[in-house]
């Protein structure tokens, strides 16, 4: 790579740091020595009144916490902030008020909701499919009726699936069909960072500009903490480019930290669309080893499913736009055949809406398997919900199997992945660590007929704070290759005994306790 590309990279973990001093650490940080501030107060300069002080602290911290309590968020999440105000009143308080009333971006969630709602009309008809579906395949229905009846997400057919078990064949695939486009690209990832991968992918972007294509490009503001220098979207721009940053990082108003984009899409054409893990950096095609060998996975569709996926990017597009267009970009379903290449449904979720789509779709996979469920999944952040619907699956004889990470990429994760291990394990719930490296796969597959290939993690972020998407395959001639993939992997794995849960080390275990407390805040 050229000289003065490294400088530049050299540069950034500085812009980073500061992004994060001047960011919502910064908020905690003063909030927190408020509550210093004010003990020392009530101590100091305010003695003889510090029983009364301290009752009228005591008595609104129980007001609060009854008014959290009866909230709608999950119950861990309550739990976990009822611990954090018990612990430091005046800091909790004002901590949970400072992200939770997220005046940092309001305005935006109230854009995307108008968008969501306006969009709706576009979604093909579903009336006689349904119809059919809930004749021919009642045991697909019920999912298909919640995601398209709570959530508009249709089900499509007339569309051919083709599953990627690495990121290397993926990103071979994205490179013909970008090499195709006549009409339009567009590109929404969590991650871009300068590479062989992204210099690929750019100088094909450009050389399609010049042709005449209509090139957008959407990602997430983190990547300007140390990926990307902020002025990137400039000299995207100047190639031609239209470019935009979901939610920059900005100093001390910022609380979009905790909704983050982390959706990967790609759209050619409105033909052709590619989800999945798979984001724009070299470790996800193996061209830089960062934690092992980097295994990840991904879809592309082919038909008429790529309409959502279409109708997802201009949502999040549109927020920044006067005039919403998206006729041009839409076309036509195509005649039926009856199901002939099975049954997709590509759909997102969002932090903004009191749906968790992700989790209700995950939960439904493992409550309606009969023969088993395998799980690949970097992360195992749970909350009670998904620990029950695990544990429960395997104990009513479901062959319940994980695939986790042999080298985390992020300590803290591995550790509460650890404290799960014991109450899985004993029951009956299979876990395997991927010895080569690391997995960053999002992937279900249940009973040969049902599959999910996306961007959702097993935790909190992905479950509850993070704008994600996926999609769901039902009867894909895809599944099989899905199913062998993790055929292929569980040989590379490292199956977890009871014995090596007895044998965690003491320091592990109680690590792992203490993090299950800020769990949902991580």
């Amino acid at each position: 790579m050229p000289e003065k590309e490294t400088t530049s990279r050299n540069t950034r973990p500085r812009r980073g740091l500061l992004s994060i001093v001047f960011g919502r650490g910064a908020v905690a940080a003063m909030l927190l020595l408020a509550q210093f501030g004010f003990v020392f107060m009530l101590f100091s300069r305010l003695q003889r009144y510090s029983l009364y002080l301290t009752g009228t602290v005591t008595v609104l911290t129980a007001v609060f916490m009854a008014y959290l309590l009866n909230t709608r968020s999950n119950p861990s999440i309550k739990l976990t902030w009822c611990f954090i105000i018990a612990l430091v009143p005046v800091f909790g308080v004002l901590l949970y008020l400072f992200i939770t009333f997220d005046w940092g971006h309001r305005a935006e969630q109230r854009v995307l909701q108008t968008i969501e709602q306006e969009t709706a009309r576009l979604m093909p008809p579903q009336q006689e499919l349904m119809d059919r579906l809930r004749t021919e395949e009642p045991g697909f229905w019920p999912l298909a009726h919640y995601l398209a009846d709570a959530n508009g997400y249709p089900v499509y057919e007339n569309t051919a699936v083709e599953y990627y078990s690495q990121g290397e064949t993926k990103y071979e695939a994205m490179l013909r069909e970008l090499e195709k486009a006549e009409k339009f690209i567009f590109l929404e990832y969590f991650i871009v960072e300068e590479g062989e991968m992204w210099d690929t992918v750019l100088d094909i972007l450009t050389r399609k500009v010049r042709q005449g294509v209509d090139v957008r490009m959407l990602y997430d503001g983190t990547c300007s903490i140390l990926r990307l220098p902020s002025s990137y979207p400039k000299k995207l721009r100047a190639l031609g480019i239209q470019c935009r940053v979901f939610a920059p990082i900005r100093p001390f108003i910022s609380t979009s930290y905790n909704n983050r984009d982390h959706r990967k899409i790609l759209v050619v054409d409105g033909k052709v669309g590619f989800t999945g893990g798979v984001n724009l950096a070299d470790e996800y095609i193996n061209r830089r080893a960062r934690y092992g060998h980097w295994k990840d996975a991904a879809v592309m569709l082919r038909g008429d499913a790529v309409r959502s996926l279409t109708i997802m990017f201009l949502r999040m597009w549109n927020a920044g736009e006067r005039q919403h267009v998206y006729e041009p970009f839409l076309f036509p379903p195509t005649q039926s055949q009856d199901g002939r290449e099975g049954y997709v449904i590509p759909y997102g979720d969002s932090p903004l809406d009191n749906e968790l789509t992700g989790e209700m779709v995950y939960l439904d996979m493992l409550a309606t398997a009969r023969d088993y469920v395998y799980i690949m999944t970097p992360y195992l952040i749970l909350d009670n919900e998904m620990l029950t619907a695990l544990t429960f699956a395997a104990r009513r004889g479901v062959d319940v199997r994980l695939i986790l990470p042999g080298i985390p990429d992020k300590k803290y994760a591995n550790l509460l992945a650890k404290g799960h291990y014991r109450v899985l394990t004993e029951a009956g719930v299979k876990l395997y660590e991927y010895t080569p490296g690391f997995v960053h796969s999002k992937v279900f597959v249940s009973d040969d007929t049902k599959a999910v290939v996306g961007t959702i993690n097993l935790d909190y972020r992905s479950l509850y704070l993070h704008f994600e998407c996926a999609a769901y395959l039902y009867k894909s001639p895809a599944i099989p290759a899905i199913l062998q993939d993790f055929s292929d992997t569980f040989p590379q794995c490292h199956a977890i005994t009871m014995r090596d849960v007895q044998q965690q080390k003491l320091s592990t275990r109680l690590t792992a306790a203490i993090l299950k407390i800020a769990a949902p805040l991580m």
